[in-house]
């Protein structure tokens, strides 16, 4: 067994505390590759924020675990030779078993999602429950879930969206332990969000998706002041990435993201980490298919992964500054 404190790693206790108080979110980034994991150091380090680096199960599969390990400790080495030690949390994604769970805590992760968010109640506080009783003893935190986001990402599926019960919310807490709560309010995984038919065209001639339930995250804050909220599903989509990939011979399809003024709001208020994922995605993508398209020619992996880098990092900058608003709380 690796305890994530050899690796550097802190868990996400301290962090949310200061978060609660200073009204912003910790980026919750995943990862899958080197790339995405030097973009997410050097945006972090540059703006002063500190990060969570999250793996979901398909990206730990496609990775390898003990791979990921060295690549958690080596984020912490570099972020202090760019000339900052952040706080850096390694996270467990959507994990949907114990075992998977107990393998991760094993590994030198420092904190753990466990979603039994589409099991009966009962059975998803056992789960939880189950999980936070081994990670407690390693000083490790956990993030439980209730109520279900809709779309795709890597294997959590789900085609419609179930709101959090604020009713649960108190129960769901005291009888698993859990350091943290993600909730449904209407975010959802993956690109696909909403499509333009949903949508309405607000005054500036911009498309604005169906309103969050900022009326449920109120109550589940009333039942829990204090307490750790977390928001799954938040990538906006940038329309500019998306014409990029599409210009350069993509073929996504329309697609509308969270308006980022929606989730500075949620960051403003006990939501203290916000999951971005497909943003990243789109960033890379669009670089790749531009180098391919303007140099058809090229063949060397870093003329192709190197603007893409950049452009993540650009991205998570932004991210960091304008919408979370972590910046300089490292």
């Amino acid at each position: 067994m690796v305890s994530y404190k050899e690796l550097g790693l802190v868990n996400s206790r301290e962090m949310f505390e200061k978060a609660i108080e200073g009204g912003y979110a910790i980026p919750a980034f995943n990862f899958n590759n080197m790339e995405q994991m030097q973009a997410i150091i050097q945006a972090c380090v540059e703006a002063s924020s500190p990060v969570i680096l999250q793996v979901s199960s398909g990206a730990r599969k496609y990775a390898n675990q003990t791979l990921l390990r060295y690549m958690a400790q080596g984020a912490v080495e570099y972020a202090k030779e760019l000339g900052k030690n952040i706080p850096i949390v390694l996270h467990l994604d959507h994990g949907d078993t114990f075992e998977l769970c107990k393998s991760c805590i094993d590994m030198g992760f420092s904190s753990v999602m466990i979603d039994g968010s589409s099991l009966p109640y009962e059975e998803n506080v056992a789960l939880t429950k189950r999980v936070v009783e081994y990670a407690h003893q390693f000083d490790v935190t956990v993030e439980g879930e209730l109520g279900v986001l809709a779309g795709i990402e890597d294997d959590v599926q789900a085609e419609a969206s179930t709101y959090t019960r604020p009713e649960d919310v108190e129960d769901f807490v005291k009888k698993t332990g859990v350091d943290s709560l993600a909730i449904s309010i209407g975010t959802s995984h993956g690109a696909y969000k909403f499509t333009p038919e949903q949508c309405t065209v607000n005054e500036d001639g911009k498309l604005v998706p169906p309103p969050l339930a900022f009326d449920v995250l109120k109550a589940v804050e009333e039942k829990l002041p204090g307490f750790p909220i977390v928001l799954h599903g938040s990538s906006s989509v940038p329309q500019d990435e998306v014409e990029t990939i599409n210009a350069n011979g993509g073929a996504l399809k329309a697609a509308i993201g969270i308006p980022e003024e929606w989730l500075r709001e949620s960051a403003k208020s006990a939501v203290c980490k916000i999951n971005i994922d497909s943003d990243s995605r789109l960033a890379m993508t669009a670089a790749i298919r531009k180098v391919f398209v303007d140099n058809p020619a090229e063949f060397d992996p870093r003329k192709y992964l190197g603007p893409a880098r950049d452009n993540m990092e650009k991205l998570y900058k932004h991210k960091i500054i304008n919408v979370l608003g972590s910046a300089g709380k490292a």
